[in-house]
């Protein structure tokens, strides 16, 4: 999963979330357009140069290619890791305005023993921690903390290696000292609940925001300060025995999460792999130009493996 000049999809939006990849398209999210849309990314010949690993939604777990491979099955024959999403959302935490709990702890073991049958390999499980006025708040971020070390106990007990990611929210008026404050409490709260519960760092995967400043705060996207945000937080928060830091782009244009993610692999090396496992910065590009339609279904994965190869060059700082 953590290949020196390779990252990570994640392909695992909700069936609720789909139609916001759908909809600008003028395609409807049926399981049969969503199986398409997966298969673009999911098949592409020649994105295993640069992709190690997916992240799964559980009906595509359960989906396969046009030929009959069940995804988990042609995704592993290319010696790409297939992952899953496990949680099951996040909701309002009772009592703190403006917070979120993710819930899915219920069943969670039995689900993970089926979803390693299934051919998953690694799991990913997501916090949401907002920025604003008196937020966050450190009972929810110790609620959320106490959640991912649950749930990564629960992997590893079944032989999934576990993603946590505690996602600091890109939204806000909030500076990116603000954000490099909030992030580094977040990820030390984590850390240390995880070793609380005797989790093997060793075989744990951190995914975390990048330290940037927020959408609405006037505050430019500049690169070198973004990553140097970045590398102190990491640097404070993460120790040593960790077996790898991947980034969420959230809500970064691709131009921005491959400019940023660059510098900040520049100012390396770290006590641990780092590389990105994106979502939306590696899909906009050949969701316009794929369209819904089979017949630019080539053109698309050319749009894609471009993204891919670019982000796997910034992986290590070589753009």
């Amino acid at each position: 999963m953590m290949t020196k000049g390779k990252g990570l999809l994640a392909a695992d939006e909700s069936n609720n979330s789909v139609p916001k990849r759908l909809d600008p398209i003028n395609v409807e999210s049926t399981p049969e357009n969503r199986r398409r849309f997966r298969e673009v990314f999911l098949g592409a010949p020649g994105a295993e140069q640069y992709m190690s690993g997916v992240i799964l939604y559980d009906e595509t777990l359960r989906q396969s290619a046009s030929d009959g491979t069940p995804f988990p099955k042609l995704l592993a024959s290319k010696g790409i890791v297939p992952g899953i999403k496990v949680d099951a959302g996040a909701k309002d935490l009772p009592n703190f305005p403006g917070e979120k709990i993710t819930e899915g702890l219920d069943g969670l073991a039995d689900r993970l023993k089926e979803y390693y049958g299934l051919g998953a390999r690694f799991a990913k499980w997501r916090a949401v921690i907002n920025i604003g006025e008196g937020l966050p708040t450190q009972e929810a971020i110790d609620a959320n903390a106490f959640a991912l070390a649950v749930y990564a106990l629960r992997c590893q007990e079944a032989g999934i290696v576990p993603m946590v990611e505690p996602e600091v929210v890109l939204k806000g008026p909030h500076s990116i000292e603000r954000a490099e404050e909030v992030t580094t409490n977040v990820l030390k709260t984590v850390i240390e609940e995880l070793k609380k519960h005797r989790a093997d760092l060793e075989a744990t995967i951190v995914k975390t925001s990048m330290v940037v400043p927020g959408s609405e705060s006037g505050q430019p996207m500049n690169p070198d300060q973004i990553a140097e945000a970045t590398s102190r937080c990491l640097r404070a928060s993460i120790p040593d025995g960790v077996g790898g830091v991947v980034f969420l782009s959230g809500g970064q244009t691709p131009e921005q999460a491959t400019a940023n993610l660059n510098a900040i692999a520049k100012l390396g090396p770290y006590p641990w792999p780092v590389t990105f496992c994106y979502a939306r910065a590696l899909q906009y590009p050949a969701i316009d130009v794929w369209a819904g339609k089979d017949e630019n279904v080539g053109k698309a994965r050319e749009a894609f493996l471009e993204r891919l190869k670019a982000n796997a060059a910034a992986s290590i700082g070589s753009l």
